[in-house]
């Protein structure tokens, strides 16, 4: 018995041991991949200043925000990894190299993460804001300790803020409960405010994934090389490098004559006509197949994935009128390797990973394409640390809730781990209910509105509309002067 219990042990240990290598391995090479992108984003004059105090703290709060920032790319991947796991299980039954994935190790990922996410955006993230912003209290001796000492009171009193205002809002909505957990903080306050800042994340990816659905066909148009449609590449190239040149004679002319205001308005429009050239000579460049087949291709995959999000999100507003176990919950004990987690096997969970893939961007899309965030959409090389700080915040609310975001609305059937699956609102049918029939509106209206104006605008540019002045009416074009002029163009 003493043999089995020491072999026993020793396997516990050496499980142990094998998930927390490979926990640190797998944030070791978020953080680098984190960190070459913070870095790029960066902007380089606020660490190279010659008060090397100021670098210090700079330096010590970008590492904060890489640290935020690998944890939400952790957070996206929870999911994904955790499909995919289930499935290799499923195929390599039997295989020894695939052992190592199993249910303990997804569920300690499952808690590192949100362990992690919390501390960052309740600690990490204000500590570098307050840090940056510090310096040291008044008669005490300058230096970093000096700031460090400033940023932990201000975080103790927003702390204690946060706290008061957490147990006014439950005294009013549970008077009773607040009454009993008083001095109940881990039990108590802690789980509640994870479960606030959860459910804004959820009604933030609600606002930003239609809106992103929605300019996700206008982003790719702008990266790929669209087919042109009754038009002359060559004719427009040339065009538009006449147009360049000739306001390149303007610019040089009205910059020997120091007429700074129309100086600026030919800057920006000898810039619009340039990036227009260069499009224009990408597209000419371009092979028949790339301008022919790979943007009608990419545009009905969107298109596709958009409309598959919208049917699952549909069969599962039906699920929850007529069973009660379509809602989100909490499993805590993964069954990894014993079933699949879709119904279409192996297949449909690929596609399950590649549509929360896809909504992730979208949502990271439509946040920084909404007026409200628009400002804080980082610039290469010129992204101050205020700015960076924002975004690591944001992206990290908007990643932490992705889990629950997929989960309520019936993009994957997996259940979620750890505390994600103990927030007090997945059990409330009304709430689960509206969320999604909001989401299949929204989506659809976004959708709908987009390919209709994508279409009309095509088709004014096709047919050379967009040229006319602004007082002519395009409605009052008879439809034979259009069908003439396009028919023209093509012969």
């Amino acid at each position: 018995m003493e043999g089995d219990e020491v072999t026993l042990r020793e396997q516990l240990f050496h499980d142990r041991v094998r998930e927390t290598i490979i926990c640190v391995l797998l944030f070791s090479s978020l953080y680098i991949i984190c960190y070459l992108i913070v870095t790029h984003y960066r902007k380089n004059a606020e660490f190279s200043t010659d008060d090397d105090e100021d670098a210090t703290v700079n330096k010590i709060a970008l590492w904060l925000c890489t640290f935020s920032l690998s944890v939400s790319v952790g957070a996206v991947l929870l999911l994904p990894i955790a499909i995919l796991s289930n499935e290799v299980l499923l195929t390599f039954p039997q295989s020894y190299y695939v052992q190592w994935l199993n249910g303990s190790l997804i569920h300690g990922l499952w808690n590192f993460v949100f362990l992690f996410s919390n501390l960052s955006l309740v600690f990490f993230l204000p500590f570098a804001y307050f840090f940056t912003e510090s310096e040291g209290f008044a008669g005490s001796k300058k230096g970093v300790m000096a700031r460090v000492y400033e940023t932990a009171v201000v975080l103790v009193l927003l702390t204690l803020l946060v706290l008061g205002v957490v147990w006014v809002a439950s005294a009013l909505l549970n008077d009773t409960s607040a009454r009993e957990s008083l001095y109940d903080l881990w039990e108590y306050y802690l789980p509640y405010m994870s479960s606030f800042i959860s459910l804004s994340g959820v009604l933030l990816l609600l606002l930003c994934t239609p809106l992103g659905v929605s300019r996700m066909f206008s982003v790719t148009g702008r990266l790929l090389v669209k087919p042109g449609l009754l038009e002359d590449v060559d004719d427009s190239v040339s065009c538009a490098i006449f147009e360049e040149a000739a306001l390149s004679r303007k610019l040089n002319m009205e910059t020997s004559c120091w007429v700074n205001v129309r100086v600026e308005v030919l800057k920006n429009q000898y810039l619009t006509i340039r990036a227009r050239r260069i499009a224009l000579e990408m597209r000419r460049r371009a092979s028949p197949w790339q301008r022919y087949l790979g943007y009608p291709i990419a545009m009905l995959l969107l298109l596709a994935l958009t409309v598959v999000c919208v049917l699952i999100v549909c069969y599962h507003v039906l699920e929850l009128l007529f069973d009660e176990t379509a809602l989100p919950r909490g499993m805590e004990d993964p069954l990894f390797g014993a079933a699949s987690f879709s119904v279409f096997g192996s297949l449909g969970a690929a596609v399950q990973v590649i549509l929360i893939l896809y909504l992730m961007v979208s949502s990271v899309v439509g946040f920084y394409c909404s007026p409200l965030f628009s400002n804080l959409l980082p610039r290469a090389r010129d992204t101050t640390l205020t700015q960076i700080i924002g975004n690591c915040a944001c992206l990290l609310v908007l990643s932490s809730a992705l889990p629950v975001f997929s989960r309520t609305l019936g993009i994957t059937r997996f259940d979620l781990l750890g505390d994600f699956g103990r927030y007090n609102w997945l059990g409330n049918f009304h709430i689960v209910f509206l969320y999604n029939v909001l989401f299949v509106g929204l989506t659809s209206a976004c959708l709908i509105n987009t390919l209709t104006w994508a279409v009309q605008r095509e088709l004014i540019r096709a047919f050379g509309l967009h040229k006319l002045p602004l007082t002519v009416s395009r409605s009052a074009i008879p439809l034979k002067l259009l069908l003439a002029n396009g028919l023209s163009k093509i012969q």
